[in-house]
């Protein structure tokens, strides 16, 4: 028997990540005794994305106190469509889309859990193995005959669907899900289920039904929707996207953005919820934030630690070296991709590559850029010290472009004063 590290309950209770337990004894068992628990993820894309972030993290925080994680991703239970949490009906999936999408997952779960740690190593289960031959008047007769219809439209997310209509599709998904929860029991003696607090009524679907098939005990424990500080449900950046954990979704540069612009009433809670980071490293961040708020010191030990657990280490220096590169770092320095990105949002001029060959003045060039108004305001600022190629001051009035500025050559970067950025592109 694995030895308990830590005690999880306390390490989640300061944390504020208990939204409600179906058992009081709860952190006393779990401090005595080595669980087993799992926690759903809905296969419906093919990456997670930052909304996953809680319960990801909720299984990493379980292995790391000794206890074991098992992850089950939706492969049946994603053709038919979870209703907590969702106002309308969803698309539905085809099967060979949502195996695809679960062989990506699983990539994602390696960046949190240990699937070679001996008797605590993470499992990934599929629930399409168990579900997907289940014979239907099998699975009426012996699972739906524990259910009755009042209990599950009793459940908030049958409920909050009732005035909007829902399907008996959706509406049958809290008897397949709780049929998970009794598969796992029965096979890797799974007695706990995680989640968030939209996951409650399926949860205690499958505790009885483990009660009442079994005659034992299993345990439900919910984490908190996030919401951040303006109310809004937690995920997505500002332009209304998700902020996916794929790299090729989301970038880790536009990941390490996302956690660096978050809002100073969020900062410290989202450090509680979503890093490894002791609490006394924490308050000592609240500590500075409260102190010096525009060093953003909360948000950067926030990104640096999210990057690093979803993209590793590699990937967080080129995040921090592409967000110290608007703030006069080296250019020269960014791949071409995160050197796009982190300029995607500056105005953008193209130049034949004759401007850079024949060593046109760069007055000419701020003027035909649109950067400045006239030659005689481009002179102004180059005398004034505020003109700066690929972050390198220029004061010479008689500057003249060359190809060796050019980076990729084909990029050039020119910023006016401290914080206006231009791209100009060869074409």
């Amino acid at each position: 028997m694995t030895t308990i590290k830590q005690d999880i309950w306390q390490e989640l209770t300061w944390r504020g990540l208990i939204y409600q337990s179906t058992e009081r004894e709860l952190g006393r068992m779990m401090y005595k005794e080595q669980f087993s628990c799992y926690c759903g993820f809905d296969p419906t894309s093919d990456s997670l994305h930052v909304g996953n972030l809680v319960p990801l993290l909720g299984l990493a925080r379980m292995q790391r106190a000794g206890h074991r994680p098992i992850a089950l991703a939706g492969g049946a239970t994603g053709l038919v469509g979870d209703p907590s949490g969702k106002s309308q009906e969803r698309n539905l999936l085809s099967r060979e889309e949502l195996a695809a999408n679960v062989r990506a997952i699983r990539k994602q779960l390696e960046h949190f859990v240990d699937f070679n740690a001996g008797e605590i190593s993470a499992v990934l289960v599929d629930n399409a193995s168990w579900l997907d031959g289940f014979n239907l008047l099998d699975f009426l007769r012996d699972i739906g005959k524990h259910f009755t219809i009042n209990e599950m439209m009793s459940k908030d997310s049958v409920k909050s669907r009732m005035e909007q209509g829902i399907s008996y599709t959706e509406f049958s998904y809290m008897l397949l899900q709780g049929y998970d929860f009794l598969h796992l029991f029965k096979t890797y003696g799974c007695r706990l289920q995680i989640g968030g607090s939209d996951q409650w009524g399926n949860i205690l679907a499958g505790m009885e039904l483990i009660r009442r098939i079994e005659s034992k005990e299993a345990y439900g424990l919910t984490f908190p929707l996030i919401t951040n500080a303006d109310g809004q449900k937690f995920g997505k950046t500002a332009s209304g996207t998700k902020c996916w954990l794929d790299p090729a979704r989301t970038s880790p540069y536009k990941f390490y953005q996302f956690f660096i612009q978050v809002d100073d009433r969020d900062a410290v809670k989202f450090l509680r919820y979503f890093t490894f980071l002791s609490e006394a490293e924490i308050n000592d961040l609240e500590s500075k934030l409260a102190v010096a708020p525009e060093k953003r010191d909360a948000q950067r030990a926030l990104a640096r630690s999210l990057t690093e657990i979803v993209h590793g280490k590699t990937e967080l220096e080129r995040s921090e070296a592409a967000s110290q590169a608007l703030f006069g770092g080296d250019l020269t320095n960014l791949d071409e991709r995160t050197l796009l990105e982190v300029f995607e949002e500056a105005p953008s001029y193209e130049l034949s590559k004759e401007w850079f060959i024949e060593g046109r003045p760069l007055v000419d060039t701020l003027v035909e850029a649109k950067i400045e108004s006239s030659k005689n305001t481009a002179r102004q600022s180059l005398q004034g010290g505020g003109i700066y190629l690929n972050n390198i001051k220029v004061s010479d009035v008689k500057e003249r472009l060359s190809e060796n500025r050019l980076i990729y050559g084909k990029y050039l970067v020119v910023r006016k004063g401290k914080k206006n950025y231009y791209l100009i592109k060869v074409k």
